[in-house]
């Protein structure tokens, strides 16, 4: 894709920080620039891709509107009004259909990806919240409620299956064959078996607590588990649950990604850094940087096939709402 070029040349520097350490060329992150979301105010919940149109959607949660961002250009192109706290967001390519969760009124929307209109909508309960894509399926796994997963097939636009355990679920990561579900007020992660849809086992969290991100290493058998008390990333083998490593992080942290290209772990907190985790010579997991970012800046999505990083910044102190573009290209 033709990314780098346009995005240097057409994004505005907006944030004010200390990126010395994220600028060089060795660095494992390097902030190209910001795209500024003027008047939206709020927290900025999850975010979803569109590859081959070059559009990344965010949830802004707090401003009730999904912004469209156009990254080949640099620049917001829509402010899409209607929903009731958009939190979870998914796009899929095949049916170009891009789905919002709304986690004020439990309902799924689904828009259609050319004219961006609403074309259905799903109740599902309370606190619809995160959202993955099984681009193989061509459907959306939704956690919402006080213990639930539904899978919804985009074409249909209906509910086609159901998993139910105790607590709200937050993030949660597809496998090949599990679903890894984080339930921190149960203080333990679900393992989900995919076809049947029912908990397989489940393992506590121990070593700390408020177990919120969480992101898989497949081929590795690595589980990567963000907790906020304290501020910690659990390293877990997810054959057999066994904690292999613990790495105190910043705090508030809200998503984790593992990037198999460079085995390296991206992990948005809201304080204001990403952290960025690796492998060092013993084969333990240790911090290698700390990206400024802002304050509230927890939610992020990483993006394998642009090489790049986006974090969310909501609007603060003397500055404006934006969308922070790194490259993850050495």
């Amino acid at each position: 894709m033709r990314l780098i070029t346009a995005i240097a040349c057409a994004l505005t520097i907006v944030v004010a920080c200390d990126c010395r350490a994220a600028t060089k060329q060795d660095a494992p992150l390097r902030l190209l620039g910001t795209i500024p979301m003027p008047g939206v105010d709020g927290r900025i919940d999850h975010m979803a891709v569109d590859l081959k149109q070059n559009r990344l959607f965010v949830a802004a949660l707090g401003n009730d509107t999904v912004e469209v961002i156009d990254v080949k250009a640099g620049k917001r192109i829509r402010s899409l009004t209607g929903f009731r706290e958009p939190q979870g967001i998914g796009y899929d390519e095949k049916t170009n259909t891009l789905l919002v969760a709304n986690g004020d009124n439990g309902d799924v929307d689904f828009l259609d990806g050319a004219s961006l209109a609403t074309v259905g909508k799903l109740h599902l309960g309370d606190d619809a919240d995160d959202v993955r894509v099984d681009d193989g399926r061509h459907q959306a796994v939704v956690g919402y409620g006080e213990g639930a997963l539904a899978v919804v097939d985009f074409a249909s636009r209906k509910l086609v299956g159901q998993a139910r355990f105790p607590g709200h679920p937050e993030a949660f990561v597809l496998g090949q064959s599990e679903m890894f579900l984080n339930v921190p007020s149960e203080g333990r992660v679900e393992v989900i078996d995919r076809g049947k849809l029912s908990v397989t086992k489940h393992w506590s969290v121990t070593d700390a607590g408020a177990n919120f991100p969480i992101a898989l290493d497949e081929a590795g058998k690595r589980l990567f588990v963000g907790c906020r008390r304290p501020a910690r990333l659990l390293v877990y083998d997810s054959a057999d649950a066994k904690l292999v490593d613990s790495i105190a992080i910043d705090g508030d942290t809200d998503d984790i990604y593992f990037d198999g290209r460079r085995k390296l772990i991206y992990i948005s907190c809201g304080t204001g850094i990403v952290d960025v985790i690796g492998l060092n010579a013993a084969n333990r997991y240790r911090r290698i940087a700390s990206v400024p970012t802002g304050s509230g800046a927890r939610t992020s999505m990483f993006v394998p096939e642009m090489k790049r990083l986006f974090v969310a910044a909501p609007r603060g102190e003397g500055r404006e709402a934006s969308i922070m573009v790194f490259s993850t290209q050495p």
